[in-house]
């Protein structure tokens, strides 16, 4: 097939987990093409979605409606869109002060969606709060840009974030501080990878590389 949508090159891409072979693909030039499966090829939408102010960095289908997918972008916002409503998002807000670099959508709790960004951080948000304020979780653990999240496909509330600051860390967001854990815990980690005095209590697991 030939295909002339993309510009520019891009880093975002995703299947979609409802229908078999539909795609979407994203570019440093604002632009999401989605992609239908015909047979042996596809055909592509030479129109793009387009909302976003810079590149897109990272797509992620709705894990359970076949025509939602959300999007992030350099721009620190996130979009939701609805391939059946035109070519502009459903919803965009500002999800970080940074470039958004990843997204994830919890395929166990399809209402809740995480996103990690250039600035060390990473969110949690509430799709169904989404009009008011959707915001779940903030969490400034690593200290260079997040490089992927990951919702854990076994439990609902966990998830697992990589960093350029060359850590992986594990999160359970259904925990509440324990004192005497947390003690425990903080001596333990600090003494591996000289982490800060505020550990925050969801914090489960570091991995140093």
């Amino acid at each position: 097939m030939k295909f002339g949508g993309h510009i520019d090159e891009g880093y975002a891409i995703d299947w979609s987990p409802v229908i078999p072979g539909r795609l979407i693909s994203g570019d440093c030039n604002k632009c999401i093409h989605l992609w239908e499966p015909t047979g042996d090829s596809w055909k592509v939408d030479s129109t793009p979605f387009t909302g976003h102010d810079a590149s897109v960095e990272d797509l992620q289908w709705s894990p359970t409606e076949a025509n939602i997918f959300a999007s992030s972008s350099v721009d620190g916002k996130i979009a939701i869109w609805d391939t059946r409503e035109g070519k502009k998002p459903k919803f965009i807000f500002k999800a970080h002060d940074a470039d958004v670099n990843v997204i994830s959508w919890n395929r166990l709790a399809s209402c809740m969606i995480a996103s990690g960004s250039d600035d060390g951080s990473f969110s949690i948000r509430d799709l169904r709060e989404i009009k008011n304020d959707s915001l779940v979780g903030h969490f400034k653990y690593h200290k260079k840009p997040i490089t992927s999240v990951q919702w854990s496909p076994h439990e609902a509330s966990t998830l697992a974030v990589s960093s350029d600051d060359h850590q992986l860390t594990i999160w359970d967001l259904s925990l509440e501080r324990d004192e005497e854990e947390e003690a425990e815990f903080k001596a333990k980690v600090k003494e591996q990878v000289n982490a800060p005095e505020d550990l925050p209590p969801q914090l489960l697991f570091v991995h140093q590389q």
